[in-house]
């Protein structure tokens, strides 16, 4: 998959692109990252990107040349990718749509900055809107690197264990399962017994259940939205029962 990043700050992208996942998958030629400098589109001796929004108010607005100049250069280079304009107003950025994504080839990224994009830009040159939840920032930089990771995530090949992606939180729609890690006592907390019993079958029960349990408690949110299985259903069962004799 190749992703081309359309933002005013590509030097934001050298550390990102040198660590961890993002740096191996580039290594082993699963992705392909570049960034476009929406500034060498400015035709002004200045190189102005923003300016202030007609109507008045505080805040300055990307201008609309350079930043569709921008794009169909990426576009040019990418004639099948899909563009996609990280904004607070886009639809809030899940699991299900960076597997979603998964499906193209090339996506180009395109980083708002104060307050947004001239709205011109969004009904020509933009096909999906994007955001990672409902709060602030000063750019789409970040929020850019978020989607990035989390599609690369899903690429085969690119993590060290292939089933890591498929036991993620939000994977299956539930949080994942409590983990431990040697030693076995930690400050009088011992891991669960079942963990070292070698029992493998017993082991992906206590899993199981232990995802139930954390989104019941954590993210209860989600169980409205899932489709539980007949052994998810049975451990709320089991749960609820014990629950109400506590109370």
């Amino acid at each position: 998959m190749k992703f081309t990043v359309l933002t005013i700050f590509p030097e934001m992208f050298d550390s990102f692109r040198a660590y961890g996942i993002i740096k191996r998958a580039i290594e082993r030629k699963k992705i392909f990252t570049s960034t476009i400098n929406i500034r060498d589109y400015a035709t002004d001796r200045h190189q102005m990107t923003d300016d202030r929004p007609y109507g008045g108010g505080s805040g300055m607005v990307l201008k609309p040349e350079p930043l569709a100049a921008a794009i169909r250069a990426a576009k040019e280079k990418a004639p099948s990718s899909r563009s996609i304009l990280m904004t607070p107003q886009g639809h809030v950025f899940n699991q299900h749509m960076a597997q979603q994504l998964t499906a193209f080839s090339e996506l180009i990224l395109i980083c708002g900055r104060y307050e947004g994009v001239d709205e011109r830009i969004v009904h020509d040159l933009v096909d999906d809107e994007i955001s990672i939840g409902d709060y602030i920032l000063t750019g789409g930089e970040l929020a850019a690197m978020v989607v990035i990771e989390t599609v690369t995530r899903l690429i085969p090949g690119t993590l060290g264990a292939e089933a890591s992606a498929e036991n993620d939180s939000f994977s299956e729609g539930l949080l994942e399962h409590a983990h431990y890690t040697r030693p076995r006592n930690f400050e009088g907390m011992q891991v669960p017994e079942v963990l070292v019993s070698g029992h493998h079958q017993e082991i992906e029960r206590w899993r199981r259940e232990s995802s139930v349990m954390r989104t019941l408690l954590k993210r209860p949110d989600l169980l409205q939205t899932n489709n539980l299985s007949e052994q998810e259903i049975k451990i709320l069962k089991k749960w609820y029962r014990i629950i109400k004799k506590l109370i």
